[in-house]
């Protein structure tokens, strides 16, 4: 089971930089303490090791010859040393060498008793006092023993003095982690807090904040600046959203409106021709010819709404070999019969060029074909009569859009092999506001370029044509400028 840690962030960092630095100091005391008592007591058997009983006195100890007392005068032998001999038979000489103290090894009365190894300094108790002494097993002459003896008082009082002054540094240290760290653990959460205060603003209704923190070199950066790009993203989809919701309303309001003319007509005409019966037969036969007008024309638009309803769902359209120039071609002949009195030509897209080219693609004939006899009749419908219509057919390499070219689609990738079908008139052109609207649903340009309401159609012909166009993974674009024509061009990916 995991751990579960109560409190905030801030407790939790300050307690785990505590543990840490208790954890740190306290392993680099004992180190300390290990190798000091360690060096004290290598330096205590180094003594113990390298002194040497004359061997006279092992003879002196057992005569007790040249011991006036059990203990000789002050200063007979360096530092605290004291000497215990045993005698040939293993018992404790009462003779011995050293300082009177107060305390002495405990040492037993029979060397085998001694669990002493010649030649190892071993630690024994004191007699008296609580103290430790250091000793060693000397092997003599004529089978005696000896056993030489240092007092570990330096020791044990240097190691008492360094686990105090030890457990009072550790104290202070953890004092000082927990107040310094609680102030560095604040100043580092600062963007933190400042990203905090700066969401529930968000929160609040502002969503045009953004974290001011986005230092790439830094966690709370780094975070600040996927916080800030996952903020665009949602307000880009809120405000796409809104966007949307918009269109849709002005889209239901624009297609009742277009509705509801037909549908007023066809009512008015209807209720004259059943209240008038006297009414004279060409009365009656313009009524019902009004009445059909309409009709048809309420047709075709609600054609046209159920046609961008089934674009809008992504249909499956035909994958086959296309050639543009093909289509081309039997678009302008339609064309130029259908508008005798206007000049429509079919000319290469490169300047200069003598010949067409071959442009193929891969797509749903039929739909391609209906988006150039959609821009070939919205080209008639929207110049006046006679203006020449040039239909351009080639290839190229997608590129950047130059300036006063929009469309409604993505563009495509640079440098995709394309094939490209323009058609261009020599009429007024749009204004750049329109041009930016030319792509939308029931959107008219200025009346200038339609002849009549009637003949200016429903304002779908050109997003159904887009719409077909981004189906097929290529786009529907538009070059103009007021008094110099409009330009559409078809870009589609070639053939693989």
């Amino acid at each position: 089971m995991k751990p579960r840690f109560r409190g905030g962030l801030r407790r939790r960092l300050v307690l785990g930089i505590a543990v840490v630095a208790t954890a740190a100091v306290l392993a680099a005391e004992v180190v300390g303490f290990l190798v000091l008592r360690s060096w004290l007591m290598d330096s205590l058997d180094d003594q113990l090791t390298h002194f040497r009983t004359h061997t006279k006195a092992y003879g002196d100890a057992a005569s007790e010859q040249g011991f006036p007392s059990r203990f000789t005068t002050p200063g007979a032998l360096p530092s605290d040393f004291r000497i215990y001999f045993y005698d040939s038979d293993g018992h404790l000489l009462s003779a011995s060498l050293g300082d009177p103290e107060p305390s002495e090894p405990d040492l037993s009365s029979s060397a085998d008793s001694l669990g002493l190894t010649a030649g190892r300094p071993t630690t024994v108790s004191a007699t008296s006092g609580g103290g430790h002494w250091r000793v060693i097993l000397r092997d003599g002459p004529d089978g005696m023993k000896s056993v030489v003896a240092l007092p570990m008082d330096t020791v044990d009082g240097a190691t008492s003095k360094i686990l105090l002054v030890d457990g009072v540094l550790l104290a202070l240290t953890l004092a000082c982690v927990v107040l310094l760290g609680r102030w560095v653990v604040r100043l580092g959460l600062l963007p933190l807090t400042r990203m905090e205060r700066t969401a529930e603003d968000i929160t609040d209704g502002n969503l045009d904040l953004r974290l001011a923190d986005t230092d790439e070199r830094t966690e709370t950066g780094r975070l600040g600046r996927v916080l800030n790009t996952m903020l665009e993203r949602l307000q880009g989809a809120l405000r796409e959203r809104e966007t949307s919701e918009a269109r849709l309303r002005r889209f239901v309001a624009d297609a009742g409106h277009e509705l509801r003319t037909p549908l007023t007509t066809i009512q008015g005409f209807a209720e004259l021709a059943l209240r008038h019966e006297q009414q004279s037969a060409a009365g009656r036969r313009e009524a019902n010819r009004l009445i059909a007008q309409n009709a048809a024309r309420m047709s075709l638009l609600v054609d046209d709404l159920h046609l961008l309803a089934q674009l809008d769902q992504e249909p499956a359209y035909r994958r086959e070999p296309v050639d543009l120039l093909a289509l081309a071609a039997d678009a302008v002949s339609a064309a130029a019969l259908g508008s005798p009195g206007r000049p429509i030509d079919l000319v290469p897209l490169a300047e200069g060029a003598e010949e067409l080219e071959l442009v193929e693609t891969v797509g749903d004939p039929h739909r391609l074909r209906q988006v150039i006899d959609n821009l070939l009749s919205n080209a008639r419908t929207h110049t006046p009569q006679g203006t020449p219509v040039h239909v351009r057919v080639g290839t190229g390499l997608a590129g950047p859009d130059v300036g006063g070219r929009t469309s409604a689609s993505p563009p495509l990738p640079y440098g995709t092999p394309v094939g490209v079908l323009e058609i261009a008139d020599e009429g007024p052109g749009l204004a750049p506001e329109d041009a930016q609207r030319v792509f939308e649903r029931f959107y008219r340009a200025d009346r200038s370029r339609s002849r009549s309401r009637a003949e200016g159609g429903s304002g779908l012909g050109l997003a159904i044509a887009a719409a077909i166009a981004q189906g097929h993974g290529g786009r529907l674009e538009l070059d103009t400028a007021a008094g110099k024509g409009c330009t559409f061009r078809l870009v589609l990916p070639q053939r693989p």
